[in-house]
């Protein structure tokens, strides 16, 4: 069976939309990946840290998943790293309300053994040393690495960034971020220059208008499904990247053709991340509902045209 590492945040988020808000709940960029690929039967991991008061009920209900939670570190004494954050009303801006590292500040990620051979990894978005520090644990060089990052890391790391981006195959990034790691408005011309840094593709997401696929010089769209309500764009696109590798690592082919589906399969289990608060609607989601929501994407992209 195919195995897929991911390195993210295991964490508390607080939350406040036009349509309600969260005292604190599960959240982080680990869990969603996870949840996310369990979807697909692969042997999942994760890598993160939380403190003594983070509830052993999560870390149940993710074995219960498929999820291996061996690699989360413990730290009883500490605190579990802790977001806060607001929408606007458009949900595609935020501000940030509070973070709190506590435990992640000091975190130094240990790989269990039964994951330093598996075949894809997901670095979440953590330091570029954190994200670097995970490759160097690896026994077997995987098949595929995938690395998300974000703009704050960009204004402080960058060189780190540069070096960690240099070992990758895919990078995640939004398209505010694309254009910030690369200097280039044009999303074609940003992908061009960040392919030159390394990776040989490159996902921009852009929230509620889809995601881009970008390989050499072919490119390939895939929209969002409309949504007649989106309640928390939180772990939107962790939970693409999830289903992204999820999928990738089940089909144990990393082929243009194919990553164009695994768009479409993050894109699907996206779709039902924002459909309720923080981790909840994913925790209860059925493979029927997948599958019946996989059939109206095919149906918002399919067309015949004649063209002479």
């Amino acid at each position: 069976m195919s195995k897929l590492l991911a390195v993210g945040t295991v964490a508390f988020d607080a939350i406040e939309t036009p349509f309600g808000k969260t005292d604190k709940i599960l959240g982080g960029s680990g869990t969603f990946v996870s949840l996310a690929a369990s979807q697909f039967g692969i042997k999942t991991g994760v890598v993160s840290v939380v403190g003594g008061d983070f509830p052993q009920a999560y870390l149940d209900m993710m074995n219960a998943k498929g999820i291996d939670t061996q690699g989360v570190e413990i730290i009883k004494e500490g605190k579990t790293f802790f977001w806060s954050g607001k929408y606007h009303n458009d949900m595609n801006s935020r501000d940030t309300l509070i973070t709190e590292l506590n435990v992640l500040e000091h975190f130094k990620p240990v790989v269990p053994e039964d994951f330093k051979d598996a075949s894809v990894v997901m670095l979440g978005n953590l330091h570029p040393l954190t994200q670097a520090s995970v490759l160097d644990q690896m026994t077997e060089k995987p098949k595929l690495v995938v690395l998300d990052t974000m703009g704050f890391w960009m204004d402080i790391a960058l060189n780190d960034l540069h070096d960690v981006i240099k070992r990758i195959d895919v990078i995640t990034i939004n398209d505010e971020e694309a254009r910030q790691l690369s200097g280039e408005y044009s999303l074609v011309n940003a992908a061009k220059k960040i392919h030159e840094m390394g990776p040989k593709y490159v996902v921009i997401k852009k929230g509620e208008h889809g995601a881009l696929l970008f390989h050499e010089e072919k490119i390939f769209f895939a929209p969002a499904l409309p949504l007649a309500e989106v309640f928390d764009p939180t772990g939107a696109g962790d939970t693409f990247a999830g289903g992204f590798c999820g999928f990738l690592a089940m089909t144990e082919d990393i082929s243009f053709e194919n990553m164009k589906n695994a768009v479409i399969y993050g894109s699907n289990l996206a779709s039902f991340c924002v459909e309720k608060f923080g981790t909840e609607r994913m925790e209860k989601l059925t493979k029927e509902e997948v599958q019946k929501r996989l059939h109206a994407f095919k149906q918002l992209t399919q067309f015949d045209i004649e063209i002479n």
